[in-house]
């Protein structure tokens, strides 16, 4: 698979060390340009499984890193002529390079890692996603409570002492929330005393777990904790929060709806509705009014709609109705009339502060018993997903466009200064087919360039995969200041490091940055990975 980038990086990396050592005797050489180029070469050599050019390149960069002074040209040549060895000892590669095998386990459990003691928590994340778990860190309270709500984890642990907000703070918060759903809590801390315990079993935890850790019994008790959850999971029927059908109940009433269907020789029609806005509803006012909204706007839809019909909750502000009996235009014309209903209706919060809100809809009307649950919320999505390109606000029908079926866009764009890299990454994301997504992938070699270009202003939701080290501008500078834009919300981002350093890492999360991947790194894994946070976000 990975034959014809081994090739171009040895081709690459063997001129650049020419490039490099090719001064007068005269000249001086910078050690921070000896060590940029090492850093390069340590990170795609791990990430191509060169191991033996990795291990060597991470003893001279260590080397490097200690010496204070700058090189003469012949202390080059003799430092690096075992590096030179090697390049000239390694066969160039040929074969074509494979199509990426397609990891889709989006079902992996993820897990959400509270704490503000960095090297506890790189090793927690590491020994948890060798487990097969897709893991997301946090050591910022503030930036965690928002990544709850977005990423939806199947199980939260939250060290008890962090900073400004603790642990028993967070799980407050969230458990305004989650007391409409079932997401096991655990929270950890150097202190077991009966007081702390009993404050978090009233805030809402279901474990506690005493630090120092025992890796085997911590390990045990989160996997039976996502067991459980589960089980919950497929037990349940009625979504907590708005009271009505979830979709764990969708498949079989889809299979009665499409019988009803092939029995009666009548036609029926689904929708997809969603909320307007509703995620700056949730920034403004907060996940508690947030979640005052869906069940207003649950009980609205199963009002005004018939016994016959029947309601799910799909997920988020998502709601999907079966119509039994019932052709497109019939449908339309009900919640055309919903719609001007629901837009005339006023929300007040605390402060007595009103705002009103819309929604949009994509119906598909069904008249043969060939078409799966799948395919029929794909076609559904499609027309809502036209109708919120048209403004929103409006309700269209799949069965009356005319054009390619639209699809959701997300803008990725990759910042990385190291060329393979890019081509890499470029190769991995190009062969990820998400049903009604469509993917439009840009390259950058700095943040500069990345933001002159004004990408983040693009309709579409945006993915980022920042480098951690570039010349001008690092990953973390990019971070930092994409989090000071209006589009923070809508950007989402991955940071790729070549540094063990905790501090780098501490500042990522602190910055916001939604995940973190050290190169080297297994092209398989970063692959699921990305999937995963994308299937996440959308």
């Amino acid at each position: 698979m990975l034959d014809k980038y081994k090739a171009i990086f040895i081709t690459r990396m063997t001129q650049q060390l020419k490039n490099l050592l090719n001064k007068t005797e005269t000249e001086i050489i910078k050690n921070e340009e000896v060590y940029g180029l090492l850093h390069t070469i340590k990170g795609t050599s791990g990430t191509l499984d060169l191991d033996l050019l990795f291990q060597l390149v991470s003893g001279l960069m260590t080397k490097v890193e200690q010496r204070k002074v700058d090189w003469t040209l012949s202390e080059l040549k003799g430092f690096l002529s075992e590096l030179l060895d090697i390049c000239e000892e390694y066969e160039h590669f040929h074969e074509e390079i494979n199509r990426i095998p397609d990891f889709r386990d989006t079902e992996v459990p993820l897990i959400q890692l509270i704490d503000d003691d960095i090297s506890l928590l790189i090793f927690l994340k590491d020994m948890m996603e060798r487990k097969g778990w897709m893991v997301i860190a946090n050591s910022n309270a503030e930036h965690a409570i928002e990544q709850f709500y977005s990423m939806q984890p199947d199980c939260i642990i939250i060290d008890i002492n962090l900073p400004i907000k603790t642990g028993l703070d967070v799980l407050d918060d969230i458990q305004k929330h989650t007391k409409h759903s079932f997401v096991p809590k655990i929270i950890c801390s150097i202190d077991s005393s009966r007081e702390k315990r009993i404050a978090a079993y009233k805030k809402g935890a279901d474990d506690y777990i005493e630090k120092p850790l025992d890796m085997e019994e911590f390990l045990i008790r989160i996997e039976r904790h996502i067991e459980r959850k589960k089980i919950f999971d497929q037990s349940v029927l009625i979504d907590e929060l708005t009271e009505v059908y979830n979709r764990k109940f969708l498949k079989d009433s889809y299979n009665r709806f499409i019988n009803d269907v092939i029995r009666t020789k009548t036609s029926g029609t689904i929708a997809i509705i969603d909320i307007d806005h509703f995620k700056k509803v949730n920034d403004k006012y907060g996940h508690v009014v947030g979640d005052k909204i869906l069940k207003e706007f649950a009980n609205f839809l199963k009002t005004n709609i018939r016994s016959t019909d029947t309601l799910f909750r799909y997920g988020g502000e998502e709601f999907v109705i079966l119509f039994q009996r019932a052709i497109e235009s019939d449908v339309a014309d009900v919640l055309n009339r919903m719609l001007k209903c629901y837009s005339e209706m006023t929300f007040e919060v605390d402060d007595g502060e009103q705002f009103s809100l819309a929604f949009s809809a994509g119906i598909f009307e069904i008249a043969s018993g060939d078409v799966p649950l799948k395919k029929a919320l794909e076609i559904a999505d499609e027309a809502l997903y036209l109708a919120k390109e048209n403004g929103r606000a409006c309700i269209k029908s799949a069965n009356k466009m005319k054009e390619t079926p639209n699809k959701k866009l997300l803008n990725i764009s990759i910042v990385d200064d190291d060329s393979l890299i890019r081509s890499i990454l470029n190769n991995i994301l190009d062969s990820i087919e998400i049903n009604n997504l469509t993917i439009d992938i840009t390259e950058y070699e700095d943040g500069i360039q990345f933001l002159e270009s004004n990408r983040l202003q693009e309709n579409g939701m945006h993915f980022l995969i920042l480098d951690g080290i570039m010349p001008v501008m690092d990953g973390l500078e990019l971070l930092q200041i994409v989090k000071k834009t209006v589009y923070k919300h809508n950007a989402h981002i991955l940071m790729l490091t070549g540094r063990k350093s905790e501090h780098d890492i501490a500042e990522a999360l602190r910055l916001g940055a939604d995940d973190y991947v050290t190169k080297p790194f297994s092209i398989k894994e970063l692959q699921a990975r990305i999937i995963r946070l994308i299937t996440r976000m959308i």
